[in-house]
């Protein structure tokens, strides 16, 4: 049985990470080797895929930090959360909702990201 609570919080510490080399370590530990990652931004696949997909997104919102919203939803192999992205201790301008496969040995396997909020230019 996966604890998917867990996972999604390892999916949002990997996210957070802003260090390049324990980034690589978490997104290694947290993402199956051929991960295939989609969202209306980038489909990415691989490990290095999915590190250089979070270093962008920590470029492009500086000291913004990802944040679960709400309860993790699982069932056999998959769940969904919804995530915030913003300042810490505010109000994320940016909300996501992840759903995601995990392979047999508790890696994320696939992730299919929706975006529900994103601030207009």
């Amino acid at each position: 049985m996966n604890d998917f609570d867990a996972i999604a919080a390892d999916y949002l510490e990997a996210f957070n990470a802003t260090d390049a080399a324990e980034r690589k370590r978490l997104v290694a530990d947290v993402f199956a080797a051929d991960v295939a990652y989609a969202d209306p931004m980038a489909a990415v696949a691989g490990h290095d895929g999915v590190d250089a997909f979070i270093a962008g997104a920590h470029q492009q919102f500086p000291g913004w930090v990802f944040t679960l919203l709400g309860r993790v939803d699982g069932h056999g192999n998959q769940a969904r959360f919804t995530w915030g992205l913003g300042p810490e201790g505010a109000e994320p301008p940016v909300v996501g909702f992840d759903v995601v496969v995990v392979d047999g040995e508790g890696r994320i396997a696939q992730v299919l990201g929706f975006l529900d909020k994103v601030p207009t230019a």
